[in-house]
């Protein structure tokens, strides 16, 4: 095959999904499977917390907004910088910092410590998330690019569902502290494979005109049957420079607020649930280990309804697809509620839970990715994640002051109903502004 003077997507398009893609999409899965073992495990933790250490409910709102402030600093610091100096290097740096944080996490000596350590994990794992969804994004074909990036997400709901069950089985043994220290020794042992196999972004290194010979090199990493090529070139659209500022241009500035908004009703409806929920049900008398069953679930929906999402976004379009999901998803929050004195109907409306809400979670990470050009993509990808992450926190407060109401369990899940379907109508309201032909890139 020969390739000369081709602009970078029509590249990658024109070749098949090889092993340095797959490698990337097993590593990058492997990254945010650790991020939803960490968002899963300190739900476990908490009740834990709460017997040794005595800690209150606001306490544990702190402990679960502390890690959720670092996520947000994280996102809001680190996106910035790998639209500047590469996705690979903040990557790798993201990993470093929470794989740090959350192994002293358990030495922590008392609860204001474990704050302070909590938020620095949550700075990593605010960085981590962008620049993997961001490139891996830069590396799938146009045609599969929201399957192949919510393929990807699905290590989120994966690790979420381990994290669930491993913190039940295995606190009795090894306590909160074994927890911690599982969650920050794995990312540290696997970082030497991700710098040596993690590549650096082929659009990135086009754009930021490297070095030819860098870019031809990973061009034969790429397809190593192709001729040498003459010349890779960036879209004629796309700036070396970035800036936040890009996000606010003519062409995106509203576009950018819809997208904030849906993050943050999304996020604040999945961390209250994902933070909360076992301590709900454990207050209704349900065991820890059938709590740890029922969250699990929610998770195991976020994956199938990622992967099918996904799918049907590169069919039928992401604003379409993403807006019909979020409206189940409220309607599924509401029957889940209704029906939550029964085990088995629990189950089944805290899986559809999850796949519509979890799963449209997800897929808004690809249409992120999808949305913004080279130059700013991991900024607007980070932004959007870290006006998420402020989300979060509001669902882990909100989900402390409905606990401190001693509101019953059909009153609190049907409660967020009204934040997805805020989420469902910003993705309509972007749909419609597609069709009067204000610029919408997906």
């Amino acid at each position: 095959m020969s390739l000369k003077n081709m602009e970078v997507q029509e590249f990658i398009d024109s070749i098949p999904f090889g092993w340095v893609q797959k490698v990337l999409l097993m590593l990058c899965f492997t990254i945010v499977a650790i991020d939803g073992f960490d968002t899963a495990s300190i739900g476990f933790i908490a009740p834990i917390l709460k017997i040794d250490w005595t800690i209150t409910p606001s306490q544990m709102a702190t402990l679960f907004a502390s890690g959720l402030i670092g996520l947000t600093l994280g996102a809001l610091f680190f996106g910035p910088l790998a639209d500047r100096i590469g996705r690979k290097k903040i990557l790798l740096l993201s990993i470093l910092l929470f794989g740090l944080g959350s192994l002293i996490s358990s030495f922590s000596p008392n609860f204001t410590i474990l704050l302070l350590l909590r938020l620095i994990t949550g700075i990593g794992l605010g960085g981590a998330m962008p620049s993997a969804i961001t490139l891996m994004s830069e590396y799938c074909p146009s045609t599969k690019k929201s399957f192949f990036v919510t393929l990807m997400f699905c290590g989120f709901t994966i690790g979420s569902a381990l994290g669930g069950l491993v913190s039940a089985q295995l606190i009795p043994m090894i306590g909160w502290r074994g927890i911690f220290f599982i969650g920050g020794f794995l990312p540290l042992i696997l970082l030497p494979i991700f710098y040596f196999y993690i590549p650096e972004s082929l659009r990135f290194k086009v754009l930021k005109q490297h070095p030819q010979l860098e870019i031809n090199t990973l061009v034969q990493k790429l397809a190593p049957a192709s001729e040498k090529l003459t010349k890779l070139y960036a879209n004629h659209a796309e700036k070396a420079t970035s800036s936040i500022k890009d996000l606010f241009s003519v062409q995106f500035s509203s576009s950018t607020i819809l997208i904030w908004l849906t993050y943050f009703m999304s996020l604040m409806v999945i961390y209250l649930i994902s933070s909360w929920l076992p301590t709900l049900l454990t207050n209704t008398g349900i065991s820890l280990k059938s709590a740890s069953i029922v969250t699990s679930v929610f998770q195991i929906g976020g994956t199938i309804g990622s992967i099918l999402l996904g799918y049907w976004m590169d069919k039928f379009g992401g604003n379409k697809i993403l807006s019909i999901a979020y409206t189940l998803g409220a309607i599924s929050v509401i029957i889940s509620g209704i029906f939550s004195h029964s085990i088995l109907l629990l189950i089944l409306g805290i899986f559809a839970v999850g796949f519509f809400i979890s799963g449209a979670q997800t897929g808004l990470n690809a249409y992120a990715a999808n949305f913004y050009p080279t130059n700013c993509r991991a900024t607007g990808v980070s932004w959007a994640n870290a006006i998420g992450r402020s989300g979060s926190v509001a669902g882990s407060f909100v989900g402390g002051c409905l606990m401190g109401l001693d509101l019953d369990i059909v009153t609190i899940l049907s409660l967020l109903a009204i934040p997805t379907l805020i989420a469902s109508t910003t993705l309509y309201i972007l749909k419609r502004k597609s069709k009067t032909g204000i610029p919408v890139l997906v």
